[in-house]
């Protein structure tokens, strides 16, 4: 009979302390800091991009952390990311990983680092620490060391750009191993 009427007690107990309470905001801002507000925390995310109903960007990450500062929001991949790219066709045309990517919804600008690969169904590849993809003006750009590998050439170089197909690029600062022999067919016809 002691262990119900303590029991009822404390629930008693709780019960008016939450009816009788006030908000109290240094309460609350001690229970929660700022930052953990601004943030929301995705895990196993998958985010699709799309142009006349059609699927053109997959981006798929472990984890992913939106800030929502009404200032400067954007979408944080710690743990890296894959991106595929698809043509109108749906098919895949050619996808990137990095270690680490951030966007910044309202520059429209997507930034990965760290390892950053990109491969093309052609069999094309593009090697950087830093790649910068802007949404608006669909260009992509580094002026970071590259390395192009194609079949039967490595280019080197400091600096690079395309369109964000990947159909046409330049490469700064260029130099490495490039495949003559239709060059050389191209002068003798």
């Amino acid at each position: 009979m002691k262990k119900a009427i303590f029991g009822l007690g404390i629930i008693s107990t709780i019960l008016l302390s939450a009816l009788g309470c006030e908000n109290d905001l240094d309460e609350i801002n001690r229970l929660f800091s700022k930052d953990e507000i601004e943030v929301e925390i995705a895990k196993t995310v998958e985010i699709l991009y799309s142009d006349s109903a059609v699927t053109r960007v997959k981006v798929v990450a472990p984890v992913m952390k939106r800030y929502t500062d009404k200032t400067n929001p954007k979408e944080e991949f710690p743990n890296g990311l894959k991106v595929d790219f698809y043509d109108m066709d749906k098919k895949v045309t050619s996808w990137l990983t990095a270690k680490y990517g951030e966007r910044y919804q309202q520059q429209g600008i997507i930034i990965v680092r760290d390892s950053v690969v990109w491969k093309s169904s052609t069999k094309e590849q593009l090697e950087t620490s830093e790649l910068t993809w802007d949404e608006k003006k669909e260009k992509v750009y580094t002026n970071k060391f590259v390395v192009v590998r194609r079949p039967g050439e490595i280019l080197y170089g400091y600096g690079f750009e395309s369109n964000q197909d990947f159909t046409r690029s330049k490469i700064r600062a260029i130099e490495g191993r490039l495949k003559v022999d239709d060059f050389e067919k191209d002068f003798q016809d």
